[in-house]
């Protein structure tokens, strides 16, 4: 990392912050000076913007300035053009689908962010294409507009988001993208207060400037940009890596598939082969049972096994080495459905009287909720 602004060492920690909301901003539309309206909404509310300020706006208005709107009638076309893969989908009661995916734009979020509220009838919102780069655009815009006050400098921007997190409920401001922010504070290698080396800790220095921002900021309220102050050890000169950082990727990424998606990507299932279990688990053991037939049958499939079902019993009859592979597909999707079962072998039989290959097999699982 090229070094931070220099007026404080990088893990120095501020005595204060200050979130102020930058009231009167107007309707945002499609080809608006974002960062003049910022820059103006600020002077008229007195704050005279700094080098060592963070200016936080919301993705929403970023969007809007963009020109992201999409009619209504084309969302599930452009989620499925603004993802990049599928993490988890639950059917809804109405009939429809939500899904979690990652978006093109790098974050793993519902509907890859696409927003319905706030906007104009008939319409949908996509996230910006490039949030690090719609962040540099706006503060290489607030730089020239500050040019005679701040000689050349410029505050940071983040640009904001909301979402929900993994075992946490409610939801809270991200850094979508950011500009001449320390996204990160690495900590691993200082001593902590006993002397001891810290070797997991990095602190999410631009998710934490979001969700302080998000308490004096709301759409409801009209007030999508904040600005942060006394994070002068945090503010580069230069734009540096963006937010893109912050997104956890590959082999550290452990939520890449939701506990159902889990299971039927194991069993050889493509993205949304299958329908999407329902969004509130639990529901009749019968048809939840059914719905793991269906899985296991897909995907890399039952062989030469057969399955029928009635209710909460299951019978696989065919080849003894396609019934065992059958069963063992059909006990991990029961899992998936918070199910197992009991299974009791039937008779076997040799077809040929010697070759055991070819032997055919019966077995039952009888199926119940899941201790």
């Amino acid at each position: 990392m090229s070094a931070p602004h220099p007026s404080q060492g990088a893990s120095a920690r501020p005595a204060e912050l200050v979130a102020l909301s930058v009231p009167g901003l107007p309707e945002v539309t499609a080809g608006d000076d974002l960062a003049g309206l910022v820059a103006r909404a600020c002077a008229a509310s007195g704050i005279a913007l700094g080098r060592d300020d963070v200016v936080v706006v919301a993705s929403k208005v970023v969007a809007k300035a963009e020109g992201r709107a999409v009619p209504a009638e084309d969302r599930e076309r452009a989620l499925d053009a603004e993802s990049v893969r599928l993490v988890a989908e639950r059917s809804l009661p109405d009939g429809r689908t939500t899904r979690v995916v990652q978006a093109r734009s790098g974050p793993v979020m519902a509907a890859a962010g696409i927003d319905a509220s706030d906007v104009a009838e008939g319409t949908v919102l996509l996230l910006p294409a490039d949030p690090d780069g719609s962040a540099r655009a706006l503060r290489a815009r607030l730089r020239a507009l500050l040019e005679p006050q701040l000689g050349g400098g410029a505050p940071a921007v983040v640009v904001s988001d909301t979402s929900g997190r993994p075992w946490r409920d409610g939801v809270t401001d991200f850094a979508l993208g950011a500009a001449g922010l320390e996204v990160l504070d690495d900590a691993r290698g200082r001593p902590d207060r006993s002397g001891r080396v810290m070797e997991v800790t990095v602190r999410g220095v631009a998710d934490e400037v979001a969700s302080l921002a998000d308490l004096v900021k709301g759409k409801a309220a009209g007030t999508p940009v904040a600005v942060v102050r006394g994070l002068g050890a945090h503010v580069r000169d230069d734009d540096g890596p963006g937010a893109a950082p912050l997104v956890r990727t590959g082999p550290a990424d452990w939520f890449a598939h939701g506990h159902v998606e889990a299971v039927r990507a194991a069993l050889g299932l493509a993205e949304r082969e299958v329908a999407a279990p329902p969004i509130a688990p639990g529901g009749p053991v019968g048809e939840r049972a059914a719905r793991a037939v269906g899985v296991a049958a897909a995907g890399r499939g039952l062989r030469g096994a057969a399955v029928s079902a009635d209710g909460a019993l299951l019978a696989v009859t065919g080849p003894a080495y396609d019934v065992g592979a059958a069963v063992e597909r059909l006990l991990a999707a029961l899992w998936a459905e918070r199910l197992e079962a009991d299974v009791v072998p039937g008779a076997v039989r040799s077809v040929d009287g010697a070759d055991v290959v070819d032997a055919s097999a019966a077995v039952e699982l009888r199926v119940r909720e899941r201790a």
